[in-house]
């Protein structure tokens, strides 16, 4: 069972679902867990894949469409602003916090790929999320920086983009991926991991038509300086699930989360290889999202138990 919610993430309603335990009443008090998603993905896709499971295992799991993004508002559309996903994040636990059946003591934070990156950035700030979990994660900008061919210049034209806008131009939108296999084909592109991200945004049941698969260029701006994990060291104390893909490639999600749980100074801590998972298999292909959720739902049992 699904419940529809909406919270206000500074004047812009953030519309999510909230997916409920199979023995759900509203007189019960559930340990919930937020769902931080990748970049372009929108609550139906990877977020609802792992909340339906979670859920399923006795928690509360609430996933959203970020501001400005899917059926939350806000203008510019298709921005990508790390300051504002974090913002998210924690907006989505004032909510929680006003929801009865919600146990504000027992509330963890799980993100997947670049929601990776901004929920550890959230958690380090947010000691409501009293566990953190991640799937893939990856830092967006160190992604970025590393994948670009020249990023300094992607900066430059940003800046030129947003002098455009100034004066009047429609704003820039780029693919995030290919729009489809075929047209991926057709540019030579041979990397799998690329190729497996557009047969799942873009080829299969979980296409949706709130994924727009666009990017607002001027978002490359926040993107390229945004560092997600330089104060995880100081700051993250939560107890720590990471959960990579054990094929890795040039996504860099093995590395990343590496190099969180690395950095990450938790005295419960917990590193978990999914064998043979690329980067999108662990999106939704179920002998991989099994073992996944299978030690999500342990490690949460454990660190939001009453």
């Amino acid at each position: 069972m699904i419940k529809r919610v909406s919270f206000m993430n500074r004047g812009v309603e953030v519309v999510g679902n909230i997916h409920l335990p199979p023995d759900f009443e509203e007189a019960g008090a559930y340990p919930t867990i937020v769902l931080a998603t990748p970049g372009s993905s929108v609550k139906e896709q990877i977020g609802g894949i792992y909340a339906e499971r979670l859920s399923a295992s006795g928690f509360l799991a609430l996933t959203f469409d970020p501001s400005y993004q899917g059926e939350s508002g806000g203008q510019p559309r298709d921005l990508e602003d790390p300051a504002v996903r974090v913002e998210d994040i924690k907006c989505a636990v004032d909510h929680l916090t006003t929801l009865p059946y919600v146990d504000e003591a027992r509330i963890g934070l799980l993100g997947i790929c670049a929601g990776g990156g901004y929920a550890i950035k959230a958690a380090l700030t947010e000691p409501r999320f009293k566990a953190v979990g991640t799937v893939v994660a990856n830092d967006i900008g160190e992604a970025m920086r590393r994948l670009l061919p020249d990023y300094r210049q992607t900066l430059q034209d940003a800046a030129a983009e947003r002098t455009a806008q100034a004066r009047g131009a429609e704003p820039r939108r780029d693919p995030w991926i290919p729009d489809s296999l075929a047209e991926a084909n057709a540019a030579g592109i041979t990397d799998l991991e690329l190729l497996e991200a557009v047969t799942f945004y873009r080829e299969t049941e979980y296409r949706h038509p709130n994924s727009t698969n666009r990017l607002l260029f001027v978002s490359y701006g926040g993107l390229l300086g945004f560092d997600a994990f330089s104060l995880v060291p100081e700051l993250l104390t939560q107890p720590l699930q990471v959960i990579v893909g054990g094929r890795q490639g040039l996504t860099g999600q093995y590395e990343a989360g590496r190099r969180l749980f690395d950095l990450s100074l938790s005295k419960a801590k917990h590193f978990f290889e999914v064998e043979g998972a690329g980067h999108y298999n662990l999106y939704y292909k179920p002998e991989y999202v099994g073992p996944a959720v299978k030690r999500l739902a342990d490690f949460f049992s454990e660190y939001l138990a009453p």
